[in-house]
């Protein structure tokens, strides 16, 4: 509920603002792509400022975000070898679980090896 509250409280405001400067800078502007002849160019597009602003805003997160996307591809496809590594892993470890289960019973009075020795663990004196 509190983070409710907290959204809408940052998005209404946000919202206000947005609309007074779209109210604010509704003139039409020319954007011209024709460096060589400003007064009869080429290409040209004439849109309301707020309008240019908000589609090069939008175009530089998409193009920030994509750019990250990118330059993150190494992580990505390290996770995913690290992923399959530890799926192989965990395989291998119910493989060798389930060769090597014994009963209760019989596990606690299995002599070791031959060749191994138990070592006993002293309590540590105070």
């Amino acid at each position: 509920m509190l983070r409710r509250v907290v959204l809408f409280g940052l998005l209404i405001p946000l919202a206000i603002v947005l609309i007074m400067f779209a109210v604010a800078n509704r003139e039409v502007v020319t954007v011209s792509f024709d460096p060589f002849e400003p007064t009869q160019p080429a290409v040209s597009l004439r849109m309301p400022l707020f309008l240019l602003i908000f589609v090069t805003l939008i175009a530089g997160v998409v193009l920030g975000g994509f750019a990250t996307w990118l330059r993150q591809g190494r992580y990505r496809r390290a996770t995913r070898g690290l992923r399959n590594e530890m799926a192989g892993l965990r395989r291998e470890v119910e493989t060798l679980t389930t060769r090597l289960d014994l009963p209760d019973d019989r596990a606690s009075q299995s002599p070791p090896p031959a060749g191994v020795t138990r070592m006993s663990l002293q309590p540590p004196v105070q």
